[in-house]
């Protein structure tokens, strides 16, 4: 998933982060509402996590913008604030889920699951192609059986392709959904892992080209081959 971090204290921020990013998520960080506005203006995103109390624009009118403006990511609030008026106004603002700090990181991976679940998209919990499988959960990959040692970047290429399997991805395409906007990618970084991830498929016994190449485009699974 590609999340927006909108919190302005990094001792709660830097933690997140870091076990989001190890969940193999794509996380940008805002730490007042205007930039979290700025950034969700750039970017669309599948899941927003989102601070009560917030400089500049606090996270009950950034909400209300947000979905004023036609902003269908989840947002999920998280706050002190533990009243049930206090969770009724964020509901009200167009936020979907509410958890009250601190809270555990067990629950927070919990409930972004739980909310993943709610879209045709994300819902399949093992991703399927011929012989090859990815548990997103899990984070593990195999093909005909034989686990897949990936880098985080070659499973979320691989995540990202087999969630639309009939879609061509460009490499433009694919830094925009899976690198971070303070990270420096060009079309080439896209090359290097796209190599490794059809090399480390093929030692497991995939086709040689399992994932093919549009050429001048991109590139996008091939056909299941039923006989």
């Amino acid at each position: 998933m590609r999340i927006l971090l909108v919190e302005d204290d990094d001792r709660i921020a830097m933690p997140l982060l870091e076990d989001l990013r190890q969940q193999k998520h794509t996380v940008d960080y805002a730490q007042d509402g205007q930039a979290g506005w700025d950034y969700a203006q750039a970017m669309d995103y599948d899941l927003i996590l989102l601070d009560l109390m917030l400089p500049q624009l606090d996270g009950i009118s950034l909400c209300k913008r947000l979905r004023s403006h036609g902003c269908t990511a989840y947002v999920l609030m998280l706050t002190a604030r533990d009243t049930t008026a206090d969770k009724v106004v964020g509901l009200d603002a167009g936020a979907d889920d509410y958890l009250v700090k601190p809270f555990d990181l067990e629950e927070l991976a919990a409930r972004i699951r739980a909310l993943s679940r709610r879209t045709p998209e994300l819902r399949p919990m093992v991703l399927t192609h011929g012989a090859l499988q990815l548990d997103p959960n899990r984070q593990t990959v195999c093909y005909g059986g034989q686990s897949i040692a990936l880098t985080p970047k070659e499973f979320m290429i691989l995540e990202q392709i087999l969630r639309h399997p009939s879609q061509v991805f460009t490499r433009a395409m694919l830094i925009d959904k899976l690198w971070e906007f303070d990270q420096i990618s060009g079309e080439e970084t896209i090359k290097t892992h796209m190599t490794n991830l059809r090399r480390k498929l093929k030692l497991a016994g995939s086709p040689d080209h399992l994932i093919e190449t549009v050429y001048g485009v991109g590139y996008r699974l091939c056909a299941v081959d039923e006989s």
